[in-house]
């Protein structure tokens, strides 16, 4: 059973069901004695909420976009997930790196080499120790969202194409690591996914 902090993300469109399946299991991890933190990004600190703002909200450079990405992603590992994952604590979180492939280099076409660059000067030395990836259909993610009834920020105006593109690399991620990722069919009833869950991090003997 793995005694030392633990880093585990969750990937996908708005839309998948992270938010309700983080809550279950950082409730499951509780239950069996685990200190749990949940955070998200862009955000988790207050400099990273106040980027997460400018980002979700302001057109600007892709560039600049995925500059600001990192930089709260580097502020957000230095003040929360670092420490936490140093004190023993299970770090969860709402999307990371992973999510930069998929939406800026996937989405938007930025150079992979860029991102190669940040990732190797913000976190070189780690990555999370399991990767969930809620993989759905950009048409069902795009009606959950409606349905959700509130004011949709400006990636969730992109097009269907973008998503495609987004969904795609996500994918390509996690061919590429096997190891890491495990992909969940979101189109699944949020019982059944949460049961998925559960025998992943069973398999591990982390639950």
């Amino acid at each position: 059973m793995k005694t030392s902090g633990c880093f585990i993300t969750f990937e996908g469109v708005d839309g998948a069901g992270k938010s309700t399946q983080i809550a279950l299991l950082a409730e499951a991890l509780r239950a069996r004695g685990r200190d749990v933190l949940c955070t998200r990004e862009p955000g988790g600190t207050e400099l990273g909420e106040k980027l997460r703002e400018v980002l979700l909200g302001m057109e600007m450079h892709i560039d600049t976009e995925a500059m600001l990405m990192f930089a709260a992603r580097r502020e957000h590992l230095a003040a929360v997930i670092e420490p936490a994952l140093a004190a023993g604590t299970w770090v969860v979180c709402d999307r990371f790196t992973d999510a930069t492939y998929a939406y800026q280099v996937g989405g938007r076409g930025l150079e992979a080499a860029r991102c190669d660059t940040l990732e190797a000067w913000v976190h070189p030395h780690l990555k999370p120790d399991l990767t969930l990836l809620f993989d759905l259909s950009p048409v069902l993610a795009a009606a959950r969202v409606e349905a959700n009834g509130t004011e949709p920020d400006r990636f969730e105006r992109e097009r269907r194409e973008f998503f495609e593109r987004v969904r795609a690399a996500y994918l390509e991620r996690a061919r590429r690591e096997p190891e890491r990722f495990h992909v969940i069919d979101a189109a699944q009833e949020p019982r059944a996914i949460a049961r998925e869950i559960a025998s992943v991090l069973g398999e591990r003997a982390w639950l």
